[in-house]
């Protein structure tokens, strides 16, 4: 089950590989995100020192929390993945230079996950191109469906 989704991440790249990773997160965090009070559309993947993380994943707190701890909505998160996937997306990132982005937040049975994405970003005439595609299709499905 899809929490939130990235939208303009298939409008903006070409995804070419994705991936399922287990992210660190405080227990308001866990709890704000049950709620769907997230947002994940300008979020990144940085790396540092062999570690993936997730830069400007927002996550708003929930009324019911403490007044008195200070909160960083936009903290930045660990990605969980496995050696050999950690060292095969660093070689993927030098090697053809792509890029890391998070699609999507959803549960693996009663676990938060992300869906990682390594992406090439699309050209603007590119974009232009596939949503006049998009148009032309809706276009004439609305001729069809209103002929008669």
């Amino acid at each position: 089950m899809i929490i939130t989704k990235n939208k303009k991440a298939f409008f903006n790249y070409y995804i070419k590989e994705t991936y399922e990773a287990g992210i660190v997160l405080k227990g308001w965090e866990v709890k704000s995100i049950r709620l769907g009070m997230t947002q994940i559309k300008e979020s990144y993947i940085k790396i540092y020192k062999n570690e993936f993380f997730i830069i400007n994943l927002y996550i708003n707190n929930f009324k019911n929390f403490s007044k008195f701890n200070k909160i960083n909505t936009n903290r930045t998160k660990k990605i969980l993945l496995k050696k050999i996937e950690i060292k095969k997306l660093i070689g993927k990132i030098n090697k053809n230079r792509y890029t890391m982005i998070l699609l999507d937040l959803h549960y693996n049975k009663s676990l938060i996950k992300a869906k990682i994405g390594l992406v090439k970003g699309k050209k603007q005439y590119n974009k232009k191109e596939i949503q006049k595609k998009k148009d032309l299709i809706k276009y004439n499905e609305y001729k069809i469906k209103n002929k008669y």
